[in-house]
């Protein structure tokens, strides 16, 4: 046994190593279940490939065993949220933010995820979500969030309600004089190429939302809502970047 165990690790390792995304069945659940927990300490939460099955996390019938699914599990610059990515498409066009247990009826997963005590906030980015958590930790948190998110996609629902699906993003209105409208459209070029790769890479997104003064407002989103380095990221990157570019730019701030 003991041998076995450190030839999983080894392959296991492996896998993270070289980003596998391999089914991994070794026994049956139980025993996988047993052997993933002896592993536990050597996990590591920054970048690690999650496998929940319904039979052991959410209680379905062991049929659905077969259709288990790795769930990636990234760490962000906000120690508050987690990014999970599922290996599929999470949306089709644009982000969604849901902040409140009350507004997420319009998301069936939403409201799976906040029925869970300890979370606060989902973000849906197009191919990740990423969860964040008022209280408790993420030992605890994460696992029951992986067998949710899982449920979600091998049960075939929705990510969103009809209705929801259907009606326009509201909240997004942007402000900006006439005059400014090069300026306005330079903005969004270096915000789309340069800015919001990367900070949908760490879990979140940001949004162009007015033009005053030589101040760019923008709206963070996901991880990068209430993070701590998100002032600095504000600062010290984007003004710096925009400023580079575009004289007209005096200032950026958060709105």
């Amino acid at each position: 046994m003991l041998k076995f165990l450190i030839l999983e690790r080894f392959l296991i390792d492996r896998m993270i190593t070289f980003g596998w995304k391999a089914l991994y069945r070794l026994g049956s659940p139980s025993r996988k279940r047993a052997r993933f927990e002896a592993l536990a300490p050597w996990r590591c939460l920054d970048h690690t490939l999650e496998l929940f099955s319904s039979a052991s996390s959410s209680g379905l019938e062991p049929d659905v065993w077969e259709k288990s699914m790795f769930i990636q599990t990234e760490t962000t610059p906000n120690p508050a949220t987690l990014k999970f990515l599922p290996g599929r498409t999470v949306m089709e066009r644009g982000t969604l933010d849901i902040k409140s247990a009350d507004s997420a009826d319009q998301s069936p997963l939403a409201q799976a995820l906040f029925a869970l005590d300890g979370v606060s906030g989902v973000f849906f980015g197009s191919d990740f979500i990423s969860v964040s958590k008022s209280e408790g930790d993420w030992r605890e948190l994460k696992p029951t969030v992986l067998g949710a998110i899982m449920e979600h996609f091998i049960s075939g629902a929705p990510l969103l309600n009809a209705e929801a699906g259907a009606a326009p993003q509201t909240g997004d209105e942007e402000f900006f004089e006439a005059t400014d409208a090069e300026t306005v459209a330079s903005i969004k070029i270096l915000i789309e190429t340069h800015v919001r790769p990367a900070v949908a890479n760490d879990g979140g997104d940001i949004k162009f939302r007015g033009f005053r003064d030589g101040t760019v407002y923008l709206a963070m989103k996901g991880s990068c809502s209430g993070c701590p380095s998100s002032t600095a990221t504000l600062k010290h990157g984007i003004q710096n970047l925009l400023k580079h570019y575009l004289p007209d730019v005096q200032a950026v701030e958060q709105i």
